[in-house]
């Protein structure tokens, strides 16, 4: 205990400070940058549930709440359909660019075929992680997703979810084969424009 700190802890009276280090301009409900910022207990805080400025903030929860599986008013069907669209129409580039064929004329086709291969065993991973036991566990909701869809957290609606996302998958590779067997990004993908160091 410091000098300063002694007669104050040893007087019941109040503390005064002089009016010089009173900030005159703070009133009792403004909220301060401290408050913006703090991180509270979303709900548990001993499970790590934490509101923090990153989760709980504007762009953050408007785009997660945006995504197909959390977006309100998609049947599980149409979630797992756009899911599996993305995933197909991303998976194909890579093993089309990057396989062992990519520097014959059947790359885009093996391409094709690695990516609705891979479509085919994560499709396999969603049909056994709705086999076992119960249906999938519900996610509740936080700070960060105010609405998490219920009909898709049901042996049901995961079925569905994963019918959609195999469909949507293969659809998403086929196109991405379709766009890259144009005539303009054909010949891009021969004079290694995309990835000159790979070949």
């Amino acid at each position: 205990m410091t000098e300063f700190q002694d007669p104050f802890l040893r007087s019941n009276k109040p503390v005064k400070f002089p009016e010089k280090y009173v900030d005159q301009t703070v009133r009792p409900n403004d909220i301060g940058i401290a408050e913006q910022w703090a991180v509270k207990p979303a709900a548990d805080p001993c499970v790590g549930d934490l509101a923090t400025p990153v989760n709980s903030g504007y762009f953050t929860k408007a785009w997660l709440n945006n995504l197909p599986f959390y977006r309100p008013g998609l049947s599980p069907n149409f979630r797992g359909l756009e899911v599996g669209a993305i995933f197909g129409y991303f998976l194909f580039g890579p093993f089309a660019i990057t396989g062992p064929f990519r520097n014959t004329d059947f790359a885009l086709t093996a391409g094709l075929l690695s990516a609705v291969g891979a479509m085919h065993i994560l499709t396999a991973l969603l049909v056994l992680y709705n086999s076992p036991g119960k249906a999938p566990n519900v996610q509740p909701a936080d700070c960060t997703i105010d609405n998490p869809p219920t009909d898709l957290f049901t042996k049901s609606g995961w079925a569905d979810f994963t019918s959609g996302f195999w469909l949507g998958g293969c659809g998403g590779a086929v196109f991405a084969w379709l766009l890259c067997g144009t005539l303009h990004v054909d010949q891009l993908m021969q004079q290694g424009a995309f990835f000159p160091w790979v070949g």
